[in-house]
This record gives C-alpha cells, structure tokens and sequence, in this order.
C-alpha cells in the first residue's frame, strides 16, 4: 500500500529514480524491491504511469522503461535553463580554439548533469551524452565542482558518497581525493585522465552563480592522447576565461565575491 507519510508523488519520483543509463528497463518486481513497494502497489503505480505516457511497456518482456512525456518536460526545462543560453556562444568560441568536445555541466545534488555539449570535429573524439549524471568524485568536471563547494557541503557529499570506481584511474580514497581538491582550489581548475571512460581526459573550470556559490563547469575533454601537459595547462587557462566569462553573465561579481580565479595560470 502507499506509504501516507510519502504520498503518491513521492512514490512515483522513486520509481523514476530506479531508471539509469545503465538500467534503463525494469520489472515490477525489480521496481517493487529497489522502492520497498508492495509488488501490487508498484504494478499498480506502474500502470497508472504507463497510461500517462510517464512510462512505456515492453510487450514482449513486460518491462518498464522511461517515456515521451518525460522528454517533453525536460525540453521544458531545458528552454528555461539560463545557463545553457548563456554559456553557448562562449562554448562555440572555446570548441573552435580547442577543436576538442566542450561539456556543460550543472551541479544537482550531489551529483552533476550534462545539459549542453558541442562535439568535436577530430573524427577520434569523447562525447558526453545529455543528461549523462556522474558524481562529483570522478573526473575533471566533477572534481573542480567538489573542490569549490563550500566546505560543509563538500564534506557532506564526501561522507555520504560511496566512491565506487569507474576505472583503475577512478580515485576511491577519500584522504586522496581531499588532497586532489585541496590542489584543485590552489591551481583554479580540475584535470583527469581515465577516470571515468578509460584513455579519456579533461580539463574543467567551475561557473559561479549570482550567489557567489559553484553552479556548475565547463568541461573541455578529448582522448588521453592528446593531452599533454602543455595541452592542460593551455586549456586550464582557456576554460578557466570561458568559465569566468559564463559566471559574469550570470550575475557572479568576483569583486564582492571571496572566491577568486588564479590569474597566474
């Protein structure tokens, strides 16, 4: 039955939750197990979801998986996601410096999601799918977010996040990473090779809001090979401009904002 504490909302967010890249079709009974529903209250749930278009079956093997609705809202919130409007033009400009995949990634949780990306030209490229959700531990992107949080909600993130690896590069030992961030908020932006797609780099620089707090990051990535450490710092100073570019746009003052940009990279 439906937990009344929760309400039927609260359920149905459960469910969608289930729903990764990685487990992108579900049963009821599967569902039923990773919410804690009864198995008749989720296939109930599941039915009811399925006939609002919030969910589509599989006839042949009766799983569940994500449906149209769901697109249609995201293209809804994507339309009013400032950010992305803001930060496009300077993507352009820094994917046709770099000729490298540049990311756009927002901070939601403790996770962060992609809402924009320009591939690149070069025919051996990385591509970083839309609304691909990673967390903050592994990869540039992530890192450079985690190290510029404030710090009651970095180590409320780093005590509660499992840090599972992606690859052997992946760093799953917290007093390593902690030094990683430390040398991430001295040097301005992050940098990884393979830490979550093997034979991957990048190199990111965190977007501030209005608020003066890390919103987000700018990502320029591309296989491992040509990513030098010549290559790194010349991208470290260039996504660090564009990033700063983004915050300005956004309303961020580095004037009356204690964070600061290393003008020394």
């Amino acid at each position: 039955m439906i937990d009344s504490k929760k309400g039927v909302l609260a359920h149905v967010c459960e469910i969608l939750d289930c729903f990764s890249q990685e487990r992108t079709e579900l049963g009821v009974r599967e569902l039923a197990r990773l919410t804690g529903l009864p198995t008749s209250t989720a296939g109930r749930l599941l039915h009811e979801m399925m006939e609002h278009g919030i969910l589509q079956q599989n006839p042949d093997t009766r799983t569940y998986t994500l449906g149209i609705r769901l697109l249609n809202w995201s293209g809804v919130y994507l339309a009013t996601l400032d950010i992305r409007a803001v930060a496009m033009p300077i993507m352009t400009e820094l994917q046709q410096l770099s000729r490298e995949t540049i990311s756009l990634y927002i901070l939601d949780g403790s996770d962060r999601v992609c809402v924009e990306r320009l591939e690149s030209p070069q025919n051996v490229r990385i591509v970083a799918r839309l609304g691909l959700r990673l967390p903050l531990y592994a990869g540039s992107a992530g890192k450079v977010i985690l190290a510029f949080l404030d710090e009651e909600q970095r180590e409320r993130i780093l005590a509660s996040d499992a840090l599972l690896p992606f690859t052997q590069h992946t760093i799953t030992d917290p007093v390593v990473l902690r030094e990683e961030l430390a040398k991430i908020r001295k040097l301005g932006y992050a940098y990884s090779h393979g830490e979550w797609i093997q034979d991957a780099s990048g190199v990111a620089a965190p977007i501030y809001g209005p608020d003066h707090n890390v919103t987000g990051a700018l990502t320029i990535s591309g296989p491992s090979q040509r990513f030098n450490q010549d290559i790194i710092e010349k991208y470290g100073r260039d996504a660090v401009n564009a990033a700063m570019q983004i915050s300005r746009l956004l309303g961020y003052n580095t004037y009356s904002s204690g964070t600061s940009y290393r003008k020394k990279i």
